[in-house]
């Protein structure tokens, strides 16, 4: 799959769930749910204990079909390694000089982090195949729709304050695809191991008219 696929479908699928939670082993349960509820993507954050790890043991046990990122990645290095453990999508929250080029030099897309319209600009130009709008929370879906406004060339995900209350908000505005970091999960019932209910709360962001659980 060439970096352009990977970024094809991660449009496709519209909202993609960054977790950074407290370990390994809660992120392994939460995605085993959000891949139930019929999500084919995940970002999983460099600060998430094992992270690299874990990568490699997602991707295996998740087929092909099942995107995995990594996130937070703030050098080359750790590109090289993320892509190496089996990650198709390398995320940074800032231009991350040579990040986008380790990303594709690995076959993985690269989606690099920009808020102002310069940073926005200066990611493009690093040949981000996506540029993360974060945080988005700073400025809101008009803020999203001015910088598109001027950047209707630039595919932008809004990342950092997404919800599901307010992401239709971003797409309407702009925005090709979103990020919903940790609410994007319910927090007690993946602790207290309610799968089920993990699942159909995580279900509401891809279809959100379902009922909440």
């Amino acid at each position: 799959m060439t970096h352009d696929e990977i970024r094809d479908r991660l449009i496709a699928q519209g909202v993609v769930p960054v977790l950074r939670l407290a370990s390994a082993e809660l992120t392994e349960c939460a995605v085993g749910c959000l891949a139930d509820a019929g999500f084919t993507t995940v970002e999983i954050t460099m600060t998430t204990p094992g992270a690299v790890e874990l990568i490699r043991r997602l991707a295996r046990s998740l087929g092909p079909g099942f995107l995995v990122g990594a996130g937070t990645v703030l050098d080359p290095d750790t590109a090289q390694r993320c892509a190496d453990a089996g990650a198709r999508f390398l995320v940074s929250p800032c231009v991350v000089p040579g990040m986008a080029r380790a990303a594709r030099a690995g076959g993985c897309a690269a989606l690099v982090g920009g808020l102002t319209p310069t940073e926005i600009l200066a990611a493009h130009r690093e040949e981000a195949d996506i540029v993360k709008v974060f945080p988005a929370s700073m400025g809101g879906p008009e803020y999203l729709r001015a910088v598109h406004a001027v950047f209707p060339d630039i595919i932008l995900c809004p990342t950092g304050g997404v919800s599901l209350e307010n992401m239709q908000a971003y797409l309407t505005a702009g925005a090709a695809l979103v990020c919903v970091g940790n609410n994007i999960i319910d927090q007690h019932a993946l602790t207290t191991g309610d799968m089920e209910r993990v699942t159909a709360y995580a279900r509401r962001f891809l279809y959100p008219d379902t009922a909440a659980p």
